[in-house]
């Protein structure tokens, strides 16, 4: 599907690092970089994912000729650019993170300019577009009067989802979508909104004054309001059982999804379901850190945005392409951000309670769970040719299903010792059957500072005696 993307395109830097001491000149923390990620913002991100998501997308927005928008032509090189001339520098936001704490946000070239100028022969792609997002970011791309009634045309035969801004136009009657978030609808309507009730009424009011067919308010973790011509729903969000830490570039993803939903048909409510559902795998991907990972995917049962809570999983195992499976993407995202990665391993051949209190209580003790475990090869070396009872793929699934466990990595060999010398998790979880002094695992994680523990198992609850059981039944 080709999808058009209007709006303002930024620079966004991420520098993350460790502070471990002041400037001696000031007491400000001197930070250490440990990594800069840049990418395009606005509407360059919204066009990056939809990209990522497999689709043909022309963005039409406005750059300058500073290096920055340099930077921003090669980081959308897989994006077809309809680009007008910006006046001025482009802008460029920094986001300072030390130790897994926000330091601070730079801004350069984000205060008020003139319109820009904008090429219109460019319009003419938005007549074969399918859907078409605007990602207005303030910076008055969106007020141009001939690119509103090219928009307004268009939205009389493809869905238009307007992701507005508080400094932004207003959108552009008959939207089939306008998306603002919470604080962004207290901004518009002027009133202070806590129930959902409230909130229904102030989106009602916007949703009549912009003449939108629906306005979609989205509520963070609480998922969204939708305010239609006849009735009023909450679409809640899935569990992921992760932390999240940054939102950033939640509501992109929001808008990106409802955009090619309604285009494939999709009612407004299912729309909307399956657009929470991406947003929240999104974040549980790590959000826009995971942007470029290769190897960060949804499951393929989550594929459909269904909302179910296999939606906010990783998939486990590294795939063909991947430079990197999605377990160790995630450890490394967690330990450059100051958090503490644990990791439990074993067969878990029949999932049983005792496995779920064990692997909710290590992942109590961290920031993401990783459970290492043996493949269907390395179960029957240790137990026989009668076992694993289930496969490999069904125990992974089962696992990834649980809200404590954020990835599943599967190793061949008989230990996972060498799994973990290339995760180096912060904590590694056993059972309280083993002695941590007498564990191999011991000595290894003591070379990067890491720490065994062992926690108690439940009485009467094993794989053996399990399937003893369910054997003397036929």
């Amino acid at each position: 599907m080709k999808v058009a993307v209007v709006g303002d395109t930024l620079m966004d830097i991420d520098v993350t690092g460790h502070a471990g001491r002041l400037c001696p000149d000031a007491p400000a923390p001197v930070i250490d970089v440990a990594h800069r990620q840049e990418r395009a913002g606005g509407a360059g991100l919204v066009a990056t994912m939809l990209a990522d998501d497999g689709h043909e997308v022309e963005l039409l927005t406005a750059l300058s000729d500073d290096h920055a928008s340099e930077r921003l032509r090669a980081l959308l090189d897989r994006v077809h650019l309809s680009a007008g001339e910006l006046q001025g520098p482009t802008p460029v936001k920094m986001r300072v993170t030390a130790d897994g704490q926000r330091i601070a946000r730079i801004d350069e070239g984000c205060g008020p300019r003139p319109f820009p100028l904008v090429d219109h022969a460019m319009l003419d792609s938005l007549a074969d577009a399918g859907a078409i997002v605007v990602a207005d970011y303030g910076r008055r791309l969106a007020d141009d009067p001939t690119m509103r009634a090219a928009l307004e045309d268009a939205a009389r035969h493809v869905p238009v989802v307007w992701d507005p801004h508080p400094q932004g136009a207003p959108p552009i009657s008959h939207a089939a979508a306008v998306t603002p978030n919470l604080p962004e609808l207290l901004a518009f309507s002027g009133r202070a909104a806590s129930g959902l009730d409230a909130v229904a009424s102030a989106a009602g009011k916007l949703r009549l004054q912009w003449k939108a067919d629906s306005l979609i308010v989205t509520l963070a973790e609480r998922g969204a309001l939708v305010c239609g011509p006849d009735a009023d729903t909450h679409i809640a969000a899935p569990s992921t059982g992760l932390r999240i830490e940054d939102s950033c570039g939640a509501g992109d993803r929001f808008a990106a999804s409802l955009a090619v939903a309604l285009a494939d048909g999709k009612g407004i409510e299912a729309a909307v379901e399956a657009a929470v559902s991406a947003s929240a795998s999104f974040l549980a991907r790590g959000g826009v850190s995971s942007l470029g990972a290769g190897s960060l995917t949804r499951p393929p049962a989550a594929a459909d945005g269904a909302g179910s809570q296999g939606a906010a999983r990783l998939v486990a195992g590294p795939s063909a392409e991947a430079e990197e499976a999605p377990a160790f993407s995630l450890a490394r995202r967690v330990q450059s951000l100051g958090g503490r990665v644990v990791a439990a391993g074993g067969c878990f051949d029949l999932l049983h309670a005792g496995h779920l209190r064990l692997l909710e209580a290590a992942r109590d003790l961290g920031d993401c769970l990783i459970v290492c475990v043996n493949s269907d090869d390395s179960i029957r070396r240790l137990k026989g040719e009668s076992r694993p009872l289930m496969s490999q793929q069904d125990r992974v699934e089962l696992l990834l299903g649980l809200s404590c466990v954020d990835a599943v990595e599967v190793f061949a060999e008989d230990t996972p010792e060498q799994l973990l010398r290339e995760l180096r998790p912060d904590i590694w979880v056993k059972g309280a059957d083993y002695e941590a002094s007498k564990l191999p695992e011991t000595q290894l994680l003591r070379r990067w500072g890491g720490e065994v523990v062992t926690i108690p198992l439940e009485p009467g609850r094993s794989t053996t005696g399990l399937a003893t059981a369910i054997a003397s039944l036929s």
